[in-house]
């Protein structure tokens, strides 16, 4: 019997079995997973999100070291945006030496401009990672979902959800700072090493 989006997330929060439901393919924790401290980026021109997130001991005690989101004015003109957001990545990458940066990769934009602004955007926050030879790591929207939820075609509610539990936080992180974290904890469960 086929059991719907909303009743298996249910029984996912709650911890009840779901009859008839596949188990996720999702390894959480093993040798093969991540260990360190990964900054997760959700780059956008005047709302980029960030958050360190620290996997020293696996991801079964994962630790938010701190989130933020690099909110611009629209006065500011995209040069300027541009700046903010990198010297932001220089002062984070220098104050929590992270392992690896980890990025969602661009999805299909229709409207050219956007694609221009958003990739300017990637690069303010990609270069000061590269400058210092930090790992950069990006993975498709699809599969940061399917790592964290279980659902490739989760709401922003269910990411921002398991991201909580996850963390081990009180409450939900704003939009931008959770899409970053859900990255970094993507990249954590999914990574294999040099296997």
């Amino acid at each position: 019997m086929a059991r719907s989006a909303r009743a298996l997330w249910t029984a996912k929060l709650t911890g009840k079995p779901t009859p008839g439901a596949s188990p996720v393919p999702v390894q959480l924790a093993g040798p093969a997973n991540f260990r360190g401290v990964i900054l997760g980026v959700d780059p956008s021109l005047r709302g980029t999100g960030l958050a360190v997130v620290d996997l020293t001991h696996g991801v079964e005690k994962a630790q938010l070291k701190g989130s933020w989101t690099i909110k611009l004015k629209p006065k500011l003109s995209m040069h300027e945006c541009l700046g903010e957001i990198a010297k932001s990545m220089t002062q984070l990458i220098e104050t929590h030496e992270p392992d690896c940066i980890v990025l969602e990769q661009t999805i299909y934009v229709q409207n050219f401009q956007t694609a221009q602004i958003l990739g300017a955007a990637r690069g303010a926050a990609i270069a000061p990672g590269a400058m210092r030879g930090i790992e950069i790591h990006e993975y498709a929207p699809l599969r940061i979902k399917q790592a964290v939820v279980g659902f490739g075609r989760a709401s922003k509610v269910q990411v921002s959800g398991m991201v909580r539990q996850l963390l081990k936080i009180s409450k939900d992180l704003p939009s931008d700072e959770s899409d970053a974290a859900a990255a970094a904890l993507c990249h954590a469960m999914t990574y294999r090493g040099n296997s």
